[in-house]
């Protein structure tokens, strides 16, 4: 189908909320309505065609008395959903009163197959039924979203004389109609959308740094994509359409399974639904509903692929509690066995989750395949300093760099998304780094790499075209040194904190001494030095240089020496 006719499609279901909704709901809420009935007729024009085949099974199941028939009605479907009632869409146009409308359009949905009733649950769709009738606008809904002069059909529309007179709606076009309804209500509604919507040209970007590193190595194989942090399930779906292009270019076969996980409930309806309209039933399955932190939905699974734009700034209590307290928590994705220490912890503080969402896919690389696993996150600028040494922060980028998981760590424009415009980075790891990677991590400023855009997306006033992007690219693939990137060793990130003792003296001025013969400190005189692991000579020799000629009887606090990792941009660039 051309783009000509996918648009089309679009103004005609976005004109269906003008012409249908405008007095009955104010334009924030158009999308209540909107997306689930933009499913519902797909789904029901899928149908259309075997309708009186599983009508006909139905009969069959009911006279032999049996109950659970979902499978046998899919099977007879011909899909991995099915409706059971008796009623099509275009069957209720007719109905002459509201309450029989109302009555046979219920019993319309309720015999969707369970798939689709947990969309239609999480959507809340059910609610607006009373609304649509009171406004007496449900007729004329359906109406439009039956109408002849549009085709959500995956087979052809005929003229009189067997001619294509509407052309067919494939699956993948579907989902690109679907896609593009929902991006039109997140820019209509800038708040909500920067909490569930990554822009395209960043999940663009971040596919790029994921496959295009590893192309050449594709092989007819199965591959899985996870975004832990899913949204409507953009990222999901820029990854597997990135993917087979891939494949594609290196004659190679590819059979991709995305999985997700989503806490808000309309954005997981969202991506189950998008998922069933481009026809991949099976993989709506692979969709979890919950917050990954406290309910993981693929605690034992592995991915090849992951990505994800994770909530920042943004209380994480309720899982810390859900979890056993911040202090009780034991979940191995958060508390590990690492540097000799059998509970090192990298729990951070509860105002902010977000390098959690990142350890959640660390915890599920491959380590036995050839190509290990890839990860992309979009981060603020707090996962790269927050957090003193030894602290939950610190230990987290530790445990990332001392791993030497970290291949590079991009700074994007600000003003990139739609609520905020704040600075924000991609962070790139892999657990199968290249030789001239392996101890290094690359630092890009693409801060001042942006085209504006005609018109503001909420704060979103730049974008990252194509051309930017490949530039992007380029300058992580080259990996080498410019004015927009710079190499560093691991340990250049890395520092001791040591705590720096003097002597308590008494009225003599000499040290005062415990009875063991040991100084007593002075905690007035206590102090913190932060020392680069790549100090030459170590703790040792920085105080012989740095601290002993202003202060000769000064000593280290072995015991309370602690090891921290910082990221800063602004010293590098």
């Amino acid at each position: 189908m051309d783009s000509q006719t996918h648009n089309q499609i679009v103004r005609f279901i976005w004109g269906i909320a003008d012409d249908c909704l405008r007095d009955v709901y104010v334009r924030g809420k158009y999308r209540d309505v909107i997306l689930p009935m933009t499913v519902i007729r797909r789904l029901d024009a899928v149908l259309e065609g075997t309708k009186d085949t599983v009508l006909d099974m139905r009969k069959k199941l009911d006279a032999a008395g049996v109950k659970n028939q979902t499978e046998a009605l899919c099977n007879a479907a011909g899909q991995s959903f099915c409706n059971a009632s008796d009623f099509r869409l275009r069957d209720l146009v007719s109905r002459a009163s509201k309450q029989k409308l109302k009555t046979d359009f219920i019993a319309c949905l309720d015999g969707f197959s369970p798939h689709v009733q947990e969309i239609l649950d999480k959507f809340k769709f059910r609610n607006q039924i009373d609304t649509m009738v009171d406004a007496d606008i449900l007729g004329a809904v359906i109406e439009k979203f039956v109408s002849p002069t549009v085709n959500l059909s995956p087979l052809p529309i005929l003229d009189v004389l067997g001619g294509i007179r509407i052309p067919a709606l494939d699956n993948h076009t579907m989902g690109v109609v679907f896609e593009e309804l929902i991006r039109r209500f997140n820019e209509e509604n800038d708040e909500e959308a920067g909490e569930h919507f990554t822009p395209r040209d960043v999940i663009e970007l971040m596919a790029d740094l994921i496959f295009l590193p590893i192309a050449d190595k594709i092989k007819d194989s199965t591959y899985s994509v996870y975004d832990g942090a899913s949204g409507t399930g953009g990222m999901l779906t820029v990854s597997q359409n990135r993917l087979l292009s891939l494949a594609e270019k290196h004659h190679r076969t590819v059979s991709i399974h995305l999985f997700g996980q989503a806490i808000n409930p309309e954005t997981y309806a969202i991506t189950k639904a998008d998922m069933l309209l481009k026809g991949e039933g099976m993989e709506a399955d692979n969709i979890a509903f919950g917050s990954t932190l406290s309910s993981d939905g693929f605690p034992s699974r592995q991915f090849d692929f992951m990505l994800s734009n994770p909530p920042y700034g943004k209380s994480w209590k309720i899982d810390a509690d859900r979890l056993g307290g911040k202090k009780g928590i034991q979940d191995t994705r958060f508390v590990t066995t690492f540097a000799d220490n059998p509970e090192f912890s990298m729990i951070p503080r509860v105002s902010d989750g977000q390098l959690l969402f990142l350890l959640n896919n660390v915890s599920k690389i491959k380590e036995t395949t050839e190509l290990g696993s890839r990860i992309a996150e979009v981060h603020n600028g707090s996962s790269l300093f927050t957090g003193d040494a030894g602290q939950g922060e610190s230990n987290a980028r530790r445990y990332l760099i001392e791993r030497d998981l970290v291949e590079a760590i991009i700074a994007l424009p600000e003003n990139m998304f739609y609520n905020t415009g704040i600075g924000t980075f991609i962070w790139v790891l892999s657990n199968r780094k290249n030789e001239k990677r392996k101890g290094k991590i690359q630092l890009i400023d693409a801060t001042n790499i942006k085209s504006p855009l005609r018109k503001n997306l909420g704060k979103k006033n730049c974008e990252l075209t194509e051309v930017l992007r490949e530039q992007i690219l380029q300058l992580f693939m080259a990996f080498e040194e410019n004015e927009y990137s710079k190499i560093f060793d691991n340990s250049a990130f890395g520092y001791w904190k040591v705590t720096v003792l003097r002597p308590q003296l008494d009225g003599n001025g000499k040290p005062l001494c415990d009875k063991k013969g040991k100084f007593v400190p002075d905690k007035d005189l206590t102090d913190t030095e932060q020392i680069p692991l790549d100090y030459e000579g170590g703790i040792d020799a920085f105080i012989k240089k740095e601290v002993l000629p202003y202060a000769p009887d000064a000593w280290v606090d072995e015991s309370k020496t602690q090891i921290g990792y910082e990221i800063s941009f602004t010293k590098h660039f």
